[in-house]
């Protein structure tokens, strides 16, 4: 069965897109100039912009033409953690230190403080009942000014009226609030869970990472349950919500011998 004109045509841009005949950022023909050039109706160069477009290799921007689209160079994070280096986890201080250990710069807005009514996941992961009081710390982070990911972590507000009043200042807490916690009140983190979603983007997760709001890139959700001891098992103590766009951003776990080197982007 012969190829249809659109994916002819679809294929052929692709090929200049990936050689760098056509660079990231250049501005593709009209329509009507590739109606011309592939001698096609213009339904048919709408149907193979529509492909390119679906696997992010073109853009369309109102008023403007269609652009090829800017290729960003992945980030892999480590969720394992290595006991010897203390990289991985994907949060913190050890995601910051495998950021800059890859040679590339991360920084990450002031934490923003809130208190929030515990429901949804928020209230399932902390086993708190509805409406329960919590504290929500979040940030916007970036690598090498580039947004990178958003990141909340919530707390339930009996913590600070124990004494861990510091998970309500709107700082960074030195050494990470896991450590802060466990000296403040001999609170001691014996173990996590996560879990691992992909999903549609939200509207504002869109417009912190500049994605088309079509959903056609999806974001990978990281829901990381922290767990301290208690009489009758493991009691959670806070959850963890990082939200990574997966047009920037790969995942790895790591799990008995492997090379010491930091894993490399996979090509996709």
């Amino acid at each position: 069965m012969a190829e249809p004109m659109y994916r002819q045509i679809a294929r052929d841009l692709r090929q200049q897109i990936e050689s760098g005949a056509l660079p990231p950022g250049e501005k593709l023909p009209t329509e009507q100039q590739l109606s011309e050039k592939y001698e096609a109706s213009r339904n048919t160069i709408r149907d193979a912009i529509k492909w390119l477009t679906s696997r992010v290799l073109v853009e369309t921007r109102p008023g403007q033409g269609t652009f090829v689209a800017r290729r960003l160079t992945p980030v892999v994070t480590t969720l394992s953690v290595d006991q010897e280096t203390g990289l991985g986890g994907g949060e913190g201080k050890a995601a910051f230190s495998e950021v800059e250990a890859r040679g590339r710069k991360a920084v990450a807005s002031q934490p923003k403080v809130e208190i929030h009514s515990a429901s949804g996941n928020v209230r399932a992961r902390l086993r708190v009942p509805e409406g329960t009081q919590v504290v929500r710390r979040g940030q916007e982070r970036f690598i090498d000014d580039t947004p990178w990911s958003l990141q909340a972590t919530y707390y339930s507000l009996e913590l600070v009226t124990r004494g861990a009043v510091a998970l309500l200042t709107p700082e960074d807490i030195r050494g990470g609030t896991v450590a802060y916690l466990k000296e403040t009140l001999g609170l001691v983190q014996v173990g996590y869970r996560d879990r691992i979603l992909v999903r549609p983007p939200h509207e504002d997760e869109s417009r912190f990472f500049g994605l088309p709001d079509d959903g056609r890139i999806s974001v990978v959700s990281l829901m990381r349950t922290g767990y301290q001891a208690g009489d009758k098992g493991p009691v959670p103590f806070r959850v963890t919500f990082t939200v990574l766009p997966a047009d920037r951003n790969q995942l790895v776990i790591n799990f008995g011998q492997v090379p010491g080197a930091l894993a490399a982007p996979a090509v996709v």
